[in-house]
């Protein structure tokens, strides 16, 4: 019996030996887990044609328009960088199947393909490459299409967001007979000279986005996001660190409304004290589709019960599903309430230019207000699709807590300096 070699980075061994409905790694660029899975794709459909097993090979993405958008051309490279494996394949413009014709490739996107994918016949494996903005609602249909006896389900990704449906998932919340791994390009013995170049460089010129390019972390600053350069300049001056509460200051809670529906914009808050020039900002708190009592008992419980509480404009009308505002139930609560007056057209770039001026001042207590930050780093202009102008803030997942955060900033008044005090001069006698 003559045996193959197939050369995989060494962590990545153990994920595809057993047997596991589920093999997944995640990681940063230069790991070589992409093409590693490309290549496994062509050993699977290469020993199941061998046995007899007939049926398709399904590799989806998020988004795919075209063939020139899929896995294909990663797949073929993979399977011609292995001479004895070429040969078991017939490979055309566009496609790939095994050269028996009992296993074949099939590419599709997963948004917009999911019930064609759902009546596709025979899916012995099905690989998700770059999942991270695969939506939950696309795996929940995906995944029981995926019905043959021992067949899988592969997913790689670079991560962005802990809150993504794919992180939460596969890493928050792995299914049973799942086996994964983080893989980077430390750990990968091929990562050519030319990606350590890039590596150096970004390391050098971009050190805000090393992390997640080149190590796996999650994505804390969108590139050309409002405050990328300021949140960089925070982390540079560690001013995301640990922070008391002043005993002897007032402190004050910032809103941006959502609403109860189940497709209601989230309701963001953020705690913060004025200390002088400072601003110290305590917690974030965000939360979708909970009506007002969710909100005040988080308040009171996190210690921000005599906090005064500084409400949009919009805080005043009526909530869309109670008859009530926002301003009316938290004074029955108990709290003290300021309505900011409508700063009328533009009102988004005022709070956006607003926060620019004073982020130099801003502190963040870090365990408590990552998500707020999160989404901070995130917070970007929309942009028209064909002529690229500017369209204003986009409103998206980050601009409720960019909101909230704009809210503060605009209300936030330097400390006048005290003007030193004249005494008469005095004679002597």
């Amino acid at each position: 019996m003559t045996t193959a070699r197939i050369e995989l980075p060494p962590k990545l061994i153990p994920v595809f030996a057993g047997s596991y409905r589920y093999r997944i790694a995640w990681g940063g660029r230069g790991s070589g887990k992409t093409r590693s899975f490309a290549l496994m794709t062509a050993i699977k459909a290469y020993q199941w044609s061998m046995e007899g097993r007939e049926g398709i090979i399904l590799c989806g993405r998020e988004f795919m328009n075209s063939l020139e958008e899929s896995s294909m051309e990663e797949i073929k490279a993979a399977i011609r960088s292995v001479p004895w494996l070429v040969t078991a394949f017939d490979i055309g413009d566009k496609y790939i199947r095994t050269l028996n014709k009992k296993v074949r490739f099939v590419f599709a996107g997963l948004r917009h393909n999911l019930d064609s994918i759902k009546s596709k016949a025979r899916v012995l494996l099905m690989w998700v490459d770059e999942a991270e903005n695969v939506s939950e609602t696309a795996w929940q249909k995906a995944i029981p299409s995926i019905r043959e006896a021992e067949s899988e389900i592969w997913v790689t990704w670079n991560p962005e967001r802990k809150n993504s449906a794919t992180h939460k998932r596969f890493r928050e919340n792995p299914p049973d007979n799942c086996i994964g791994v983080e893989v980077n390009y430390v750990d990968n013995p091929w990562f050519p000279d030319v990606l350590e170049q890039e590596r150096l460089g970004d390391l050098k010129n971009r050190p805000d986005q090393y992390d997640h390019v080149w190590l796996g972390a999650f994505k804390t600053i969108t590139e050309g996001a409002y405050y990328a350069k300021a949140l960089a300049l925070c982390k540079q001056e560690g001013r995301i660190t640990d922070l008391g509460r002043d005993p002897l200051m007032a402190m004050r809670a910032f809103w941006d409304i959502g609403g109860t529906g189940q497709k209601a914009d989230s309701t963001a808050i953020w705690i913060a004290q004025f200390v002088g020039e400072k601003i110290k900002v305590l917690a974030y708190y965000e939360a979708q589709g909970q009506d007002m009592a969710t909100h005040v008992n988080w308040l009171r419980s996190s210690g921000f019960e005599h906090a005064e509480q500084y409400l949009p404009h919009d805080g005043a009308h009526g909530e869309k599903v109670f008859d009530t505002s926002y301003e009316r139930a938290l004074r029955q609560a108990g709290f003290n309430v300021r309505v900011v007056p409508n700063q009328g057209r533009g009102a988004a770039m005022q709070r956006v230019e607003a926060a620019r001026r004073w982020f130099s001042r801003i502190w963040f207590n870090r365990d408590t207000t990552a998500e707020g930050v999160e989404a901070l780093g995130a917070y970007h202009e929309k942009r028209h699709d064909l002529t690229g102008i500017g369209l204003g803030p986009n409103h998206d997942w980050s601009s409720h807590g960019a909101d909230a955060f704009g809210l503060m900033c605009s209300t936030y008044e330097e400390p006048r300096a005290m003007s030193a005090i004249k005494l008469p001069k005095l004679g002597v006698v």
